[in-house]
């Protein structure tokens, strides 16, 4: 029986690493600057508190937002954590307001033992989102009647599937990496039309491909009180480097009237990167029952060049420049009480959270900053009992996040997040009579 199990959870990782990387998981129209709408790369109990995880030291759980956690996860178990979600995004800009609507699945992680003080865990994560589709229509000139007419889309998004370990090197201190191969790509357009058939069309078409590595590590230090309650400290840095990849532009300017068109490709060469992440938080756990904590988060997307394509003195060109971002800081509070996670009474063992979170723009959207985001999100843990398990764990949480920058678009974002975590006693040695 217990190989049947471990052979249905490799499956399931498979299976749902394939759907993980076909959705793009977004609708704004934000997607179309950088790497795309950058993802929570949270799980679905950090997502009932804001993100928060810094700090956080549960072995019931897998915790992707610090490696160094790993080490705390139960020498019996193995978790098998899926996720997915679901979500109505309002957008306004000069009084026109528009909905959407999309839903996907998100991460599968695992998580297990592998020797005394060692956690490993592995699965597959988001890392970014590209997708959007607007147009926008002006007349040329103040008397003429041309319409020309601006058709933006974009699909696409970056995955990584990550192979983690945690190592508790003395009592209250681990450290932790995670070793991620990053993968995905993007296609953007831009599509300028007339009304007018004696005008040419011009199309811009923006394409890149990834396949490169990411690296993450963490440091954990748990300082207790008593036997139950504890203050942790958490620290991660992820290294930023050069992807190794070509950005691509083409640009086709198509006769209307023969439809003869001609293209002209412009690459640059290692164009994309992603920046140094450094992390820090701290929980405090209150008996078992109750745990609060704060994380901080510096992007250093300020140093990160990105390609664009320019006209200069009639002159085009497709090139890198450092003023397309600025750092990104985000700020996180949150939460979660369960009155006795080791009690066989439902109610008791009920998981409650909470969280805000306020991140600072790292967009610059024509020399205007972009969007800041606003976020309240609140949930429960909710234990899946039976006869042979009362470990399992359904994760619901309901999240809005606001998008505001000042003039330029604004995203209401109501997200509904889903996430089962099945913990199993796979390695308890059992006694037959």
């Amino acid at each position: 029986m217990i190989s049947k199990l471990k052979l249905f959870a490799v499956a399931t990782l498979v299976a749902f690493s394939g759907n993980v990387a076909a959705q793009n998981g977004t609708n704004s129209p934000y997607s179309q600057y950088g790497l795309g709408s950058l993802a929570d790369q949270a799980n679905g109990f950090n997502k009932g508190m804001g993100g928060l995880g810094q700090g956080y030291r549960n072995g019931t759980q897998v915790n992707f937002s610090n490696p160094a956690s790993y080490s705390s996860i139960d020498s019996l178990t193995f978790i098998f954590d899926v996720g997915m979600s679901g979500q109505l995004t309002h957008f306004e800009e000069n009084g026109i307001k528009k909905n959407a609507r999309n839903a996907n699945f998100e991460y599968v992680v695992a998580g297990f033992r592998a020797f005394k003080h060692l956690g490993v865990s592995f699965g597959v994560m988001p890392y970014s989102s590209v997708g959007y589709a607007f147009y926008s229509e002006n007349k040329v000139g103040d008397v003429d009647n041309t319409i020309y007419t601006n058709t933006y889309s974009g699909t696409g998004g970056l995955h990584q599937a990550y192979l983690g370990m945690g190592w508790e090197i003395f009592k209250g201190f681990s450290l932790g990496v995670n070793g991620s191969y990053l993968w995905g790509d993007y296609q953007r357009s831009i599509v300028n039309s007339y009304s007018d058939a004696y005008v040419n069309t011009l199309s811009k078409y923006y394409t890149a491909n990834v396949n490169n590595y990411k690296l993450d590590m963490g440091a954990q230090v748990n300082i207790p009180f008593s036997k139950k309650s504890s203050l942790t400290l958490g620290f991660t840095y992820g290294l930023g480097h050069k992807l190794g990849t070509n950005p691509e532009c083409k640009v086709i300017s198509t006769n209307s009237q023969t439809a003869v068109s001609d293209t002209a490709t412009y690459k640059v060469e290692n164009g994309l990167s992603m920046p140094t992440v450094l992390s820090g938080g701290v929980m405090l756990n209150l008996n078992g029952k109750l745990r609060v904590g704060a994380d901080y988060q510096l992007q250093k997307w300020g140093k990160e060049p990105f390609p664009e394509y320019q006209v200069v003195n009639g002159k085009p060109s497709y090139v890198l420049r450092d003023d397309c971002f600025k750092d990104r800081q985000k700020f996180t509070i949150g939460g979660e009480y369960c009155a006795n996670q080791e009690s066989r009474r439902f109610l008791d063992r009920l998981r409650f959270r909470a969280g805000v979170s306020y991140t600072t723009p790292y967009l610059i959207i024509n020399g205007q900053d972009g969007p800041k985001e606003y976020a309240v999100s609140a949930g429960f843990g909710i234990p899946l009992m039976n006869i042979w398990n009362n470990r399992s764990i359904l994760n619901v949480s309901g999240q809005w996040v606001r998008m505001d920058a000042g003039s330029l678009l604004k995203e209401n974002i109501f997200r509904i997040n889903i996430g089962i975590t099945f913990n199993e006693r796979w390695f308890m040695k059992w006694k037959v009579d």
